[in-house]
């Protein structure tokens, strides 16, 4: 018994430490990428897919010295250890919940992958070889010096909701324009405001009619922009290009998730109306952007659901105001959990 007790701790302090020497080399590539690319270098392939791969592959190479483990033992490894890499980044490194959230699959799945490649390795090696382990954490930082020279992709995509609303265009323009008063209440529950803390619309104004008059929009957080109208159709469609000249309120997150950034940049957007009939609009809000990462196609599932969610409060908020003018904060019975 009380060597079967000796074996398991043994075991459990081996896993342990691989966890430690991984959180370390994790924590020395993110300040190595902080100091030297500032701009872009948590936003790389190196970062994003070969260090957790490299990094659990090395955790569970390590704690299990003598090659007897099932392959559940290296398939297990990687959780842990993104688990405490979101302890690390959310009270060390004070990293953003949306980052953190951003990051999980990819460091999972590509940890999943470091692991099992540890654990072909094992099969084949002999017990105790320590060359493969010390490959597996300098292949990563490696890949970091090398990364730099290589262009990313760059695309382009536009997130468009709509909805139809009972309202006619004529009614619906002057809500286009802005709502300078959101209030408490108004909107809808969805994921990206409410779980995620992204912050909500308090109002928008406009100040002169036509092309190339400026929409100032302002949020939750002390967060504001300006919307430079391009577009100018009374009753049928206003659009505008974006323009973050004041960052002060983006403090609220981490500079990663600015959007006006070497690698996501939101450009342009707009409202277009087509009547239905019977007093019926089809109102449809629609927001472009810029992405020059190595994982383009991943990033883009997030902007559909992030931009999605905004694009749909924005317009329950135009509903309930057109619908339900003198009682829109309680047209959708919505009741936001947080403070404006």
């Amino acid at each position: 018994m009380e060597t079967n007790t000796s074996h398991r701790t043994t075991a459990a302090l081996r896993i342990a430490g691989a966890i430690g020497v991984a959180l370390i080399v994790a924590l020395g590539g993110y300040l190595l990428l902080e100091a030297t690319q500032p701009d872009t270098g948590l936003v790389s392939f190196s970062f994003l897919l070969i260090l957790p791969a490299g990094l659990s592959a090395f955790a569970a190479y390590v704690s299990d010295p003598m090659a007897t483990r099932p392959y559940r033992h290296y398939l297990w490894m990687p959780s842990y250890l993104l688990l405490a890499t979101i302890v690390l980044s959310l009270v060390v490194l004070r990293e953003g919940v949306i980052c953190v959230l951003l990051l999980t699959p990819l460091w999972l799945l590509s940890g999943w992958a470091g692991a099992a490649i540890a654990y072909r390795m094992r099969r084949r090696g002999e017990p105790g070889n320590r060359l493969h382990s010390a490959a597996l954490l300098v292949i990563p930082l490696l890949a970091m010096q090398v990364e730099p020279a290589i262009p990313l992709p760059t695309d382009h995509a536009t997130v468009e909701r709509s909805i139809v609303i009972a309202a006619s265009p004529e009614t619906l323009w002057p809500l286009l324009r802005g709502v300078p008063d959101v209030r408490p209440g108004e909107g809808k529950w969805n994921l990206s405001q409410d779980l995620f803390g992204i912050p909500r619309p308090i109002g928008a104004t406009l100040s002169h009619d036509g092309i190339g008059g400026d929409r100032y929009g302002v949020w939750e957080h002390g967060i504001r922009f300006r919307e430079r109208i391009v577009e100018w159709e009374p009753g049928r469609r206003i659009g505008w290009t974006f323009l973050f000249d004041d960052m002060k309120g983006w403090d609220f997150t981490d500079r990663h998730l600015h959007p006006d950034s070497p690698y996501f940049q939101v450009t342009t957007g707009g409202y277009r109306m087509k009547p239905l009939g019977d007093g019926r609009t089809l109102l449809t809000v629609h927001t472009s952007y810029r992405i020059a990462t190595p994982v383009n196609a991943y990033a883009r599932m997030w902007g559909e659901l992030f931009l999605g969610d905004l694009e749909n409060n924005l317009l329950a908020i135009i509903r309930q105001r057109a619908e339900h003018p003198l009682d829109s904060g309680a047209a959708s019975g919505y009741r936001p959990g947080h403070a404006l």
